[in-house]
């Protein structure tokens, strides 16, 4: 019988969140909005400190496009965009009929580089546009250079929409990401750190930011005894029932993040003696990561390369994966401006994610550790 698939990184449930949906179909109340989805808005302000405001939408790419939204972006903008990310960070700039316009990452943090943000931002203006928005990401749960990048976009007056999809939980210098930029952002889909099975939520700076996010996100529905309507809407609010599963999530939300940091740390031991092999963490103690997925750079030779290893994982049912390929290496994206060096194009084609799941157990490891030690040391 052939051994049980690890995957990559699946959910772990707390048990409570049939609680809060069993709550959701007693009150008969599973459509969009209700009371688990503003309980779950709670926790996310009360988990960040109550000094941001959240509306949880049916996806973090949901959220990055209201924020756009919010801060007009329309057709004929430029928004600049980390090119090393999930095509969800950029898909939104295209529905306002804006133009992305791509950045090279840094290799301390993989994310998006301080020198070259500066140099696309003075060539834009130099061409007579300069940029409506910044998307900086980090990357993996790991913090970009904030203090760096955003003197930049103080600096040129340009606001920060900051991906977090990746990096709930995640701390830079005590503050936890998400709070940074004029607008951020969360996903919950099914592989993050906790799941609503999907969903995510837009986090502004003020109550009336968030109530308008809400307003876009219900169809912009004026106030009037009949369906009027001055704005272009979208259907874009969280559910009551995958809120539900939300408010049960934030249960183990901080035990999720040690099981992230063991698992990181078991990587770390098991390639300390490797050379071709390098664990990806934090450059410093500002940088604190939720190590969403752990992933590893590998030097090719001869023998190994990143292909090698995860044709090698595959054979043995364990899921591995290349990470994000950049941006504007994209077949949609690649005609699209782009500044700097080839620093994500080398992460991509020397980098994979392993498995990661808060549930990964000790067989589990056991059997990563026999595919690392077959090709290494024995």
């Amino acid at each position: 019988m052939a051994d049980k698939r690890v995957f990559l990184s699946l959910p772990q449930l707390s048990g409570q969140e049939q609680k809060y949906i069993q709550r959701a179909l007693n009150d008969n109340w599973i459509t969009s909005g209700g009371p688990n989805v503003t309980d779950f808005e709670n926790d996310l302000e009360a988990y960040h400190g109550n000094e941001v405001f959240v509306a949880a939408l049916n996806s973090g790419t949901s959220a990055i496009h209201l924020a756009l939204i919010l801060l007009k972006v329309k057709a004929g903008d430029e928004v600049i965009c980390q090119s090393m990310t999930f095509s969800a960070s950029a898909n939104p700039i295209l529905y306002q009929g804006a133009t992305p316009v791509f950045v090279d990452s840094e290799t301390e943090t993989w994310n998006i580089c301080p020198e070259s943000l500066e140099i696309a931002i003075k060539s834009r203006i130099d061409k007579g546009k300069k940029p409506k928005a910044i998307i900086a990401v980090h990357l993996y749960g790991m913090p970009y250079k904030v203090d760096e990048v955003h003197a930049i976009a103080e600096k040129y007056a340009i606001p920060v929409i900051e991906d977090s999809a990746e990096a709930l939980g995640s701390h830079y210098k005590g503050k936890k990401c998400g709070t940074f930029g004029m607008y951020g952002i969360f996903s919950f889909n099914g592989n993050k750190i906790i799941t609503t099975s999907s969903g995510g939520a837009l986090v502004a700076n003020s109550k009336e930011l968030k109530e308008k996010a809400i307003f876009y996100a219900t169809q912009s529905r004026d106030e009037a005894i009949h369906y009027q309507h001055s704005e272009i809407g979208y259907n874009y609010r969280m559910s009551n029932v995958c809120a539900g599963i939300g408010r049960g999530q934030m249960k183990i939300l901080n035990s999720n993040l040690e099981s992230k940091k063991q698992i990181h740390d078991f990587y770390v031991d098991l390639f300390t003696d490797i050379n071709e092999i390098t664990v990806f963490k934090s450059a410093s103690s500002d940088y604190n990561s939720n190590y969403w997925l752990s992933t590893i750079l590998i030097e090719p030779n001869q023998n190994i390369n990143k292909d090698i290893l995860l044709q090698a994982f595959e054979k043995a049912n364990i899921e591995s994966r290349p990470l994000w390929k950049p941006m504007h290496l994209q077949p949609l994206f690649c005609n699209y401006p782009y500044y700097g060096n080839k620093v994500s194009e080398d992460l991509f084609n020397k980098g994979l994610c392993l498995p990661s799941g808060t549930n990964l157990d000790d067989s589990e490891k056991t059997r990563i550790k026999d595919v690392i030690n077959k090709l290494f040391k024995e």
